[in-house]
């Protein structure tokens, strides 16, 4: 850290993390939106995985799209989602294993080459007009395998291309990264939907992924040394778990995700079936709401990565879930459109809080050595919750309907973070009595 910088942090007491953090001590200004960009490494991760995340939104669009045209089925929409994450209940801690032990970068080259061939299968198979459901669901259960190896390598991957000290905000502009994209994605697929059919969607997708395979190649890495840790891959696998359990902290904040990801982001499974029965729309349409979500999480995250070091991580955290809680129960019970946008926008604004919040504390605790296998509990949780929330969101909906799912889901997620307040508040009470 040059002079210049120095005059800018300061050591704090530490937060929620458990450690001493450093925080933006001058004015806060959106000119430290960017910072990590000073990181060559870190610019190459950012431009190609920005064209292939545009590339994986445009697929999720048109995937949901074409299951309900072939099925009419809310309940088969559930079950697709869950096959593209459900593989993550079992290969996750696995992903978190690799992560630690062999070179991430390795991890993720291997990772993303075999998502592109998947691409160009699925794009093979819309073309020939004969695919079917359960291709579909076979499709999503290989890119649930990969995306088990992906998530954690490339989660714990940011502070080796950035610092810890940008860490906040490198997470931060990934999730702008990722909801820019989710902004895109569906814009660009709606349109293709509508004007030339739905296979060229999946082919972009597949070409995307040079993007970051080329970045990846062309990043110059410091060599590290490999794992030092005694036993085999599950010994060293549930070391991570032990880890979690016997962290407070962590163990609160992956609680609390957990329910979020079951009854909260299931939402996004019913989007195509609340887009076509309940507001009437189109291909456009669906578009639309989809990339109104993605415009207030892009707002979130900009948001948190400018500002993100100098709030109180605790108030941003659930402040986050209230707003996507509230904001969602007002977007189950309204017909209008564009209140319907601007309530989705609040909802991805909110979220984004959350998640980028509990990423960043959760990846300033734990140890260097041990942040590939925390982080593939991450992924087990925010991957292999979802196939839960997925199925309960599609059978609810089956027999309650679409708006009262997404109803019974926001008041959920908003007890959950009232109860795990008041958890947090009583630790602390019982911290400073002991004091």
């Amino acid at each position: 850290m040059n002079s210049t910088q120095a005059e800018h942090v300061a050591s704090v007491p530490e937060d929620v993390t458990g450690r001493p953090r450093r925080v933006v001590s001058g004015g806060v200004s959106w000119r430290n939106t960017f910072s990590a960009f000073r990181y060559r490494n870190y610019r190459l991760y950012f431009c190609g995985q920005l064209v292939s995340l545009i590339g994986t939104w445009m697929t999720n669009t048109a995937q949901g799209w074409l299951v309900y045209q072939l099925t009419d089925s809310k309940a088969l929409l559930g079950i697709v989602a869950a096959a593209g994450t459900a593989p993550m209940l079992v290969f996750s801690t696995w992903g978190g294993w690799a992560a630690d032990r062999f070179p991430k970068r390795s991890v993720l080259i291997c990772t993303q080459f075999v998502m592109m061939i998947l691409a160009f299968i699925f794009a093979g198979l819309v073309w020939s007009e004969k695919i079917q459901p359960w291709e579909i669901i076979v499709l999503g259960l290989c890119g649930g395998v990969v995306m088990a190896f992906d998530m954690p390598a490339r989660q714990s991957f940011v502070v080796e291309i950035a610092s810890r000290e940008d860490l906040m905000n490198a997470i931060s502009l990934n999730s702008a990264m990722f909801n820019g994209a989710r902004i895109v994605g569906p814009a660009i697929a709606g349109l293709l939907m509508a004007k030339v059919g739905i296979a060229l969607c999946f082919f972009i997708d597949g070409v995307s992924f040079v993007a970051v395979l080329a970045g990846l190649f062309l990043m110059r890495l410091a060599p590290r040394p490999r794992s030092a840790a005694s036993g085999g891959a599950l010994a060293q696998s549930l070391e991570g778990f032990r880890y979690v359990w016997n962290h407070t902290r962590v163990r609160t904040i992956f609680a609390l995700f957990a329910i979020v990801g079951i009854f909260g982001w299931s939402y996004s499974v019913l989007m195509p079936a609340f887009a076509h029965d309940t507001l009437h729309l189109g291909e456009r349409g669906y578009g639309l709401l989809l990339g109104a979500s993605g415009v207030g999480a892009l707002i979130g995250a900009l948001v948190t990565a400018t500002f993100g070091s100098s709030l109180p991580s605790r108030q941003m955290a659930f402040g986050g879930v209230w707003l996507f809680s509230a904001m969602l129960l007002i977007f189950a019970f309204n017909r209008n459109l564009y209140i319907a946008m601007l309530c989705l926008a609040g909802a991805g604004f909110g979220m984004m809080l959350f998640f980028s919040t509990s990423n960043t504390t959760v990846q300033t605790i734990v140890p260097d050595e041990m942040r590939g296998r925390v982080m593939g509990i991450w992924a087990l949780i925010f991957g292999g919750m979802i196939p839960f929330g997925s199925l309960e969101a599609g059978a609810l909906a089956h027999y309650l309907g679409t708006s009262a799912t997404l109803a019974i889901g926001a008041c959920i997620c908003a007890l959950a973070a009232a109860a795990t307040l008041m958890v947090v508040r009583r630790r602390d009470a019982q911290l400073a009595a002991a004091a």
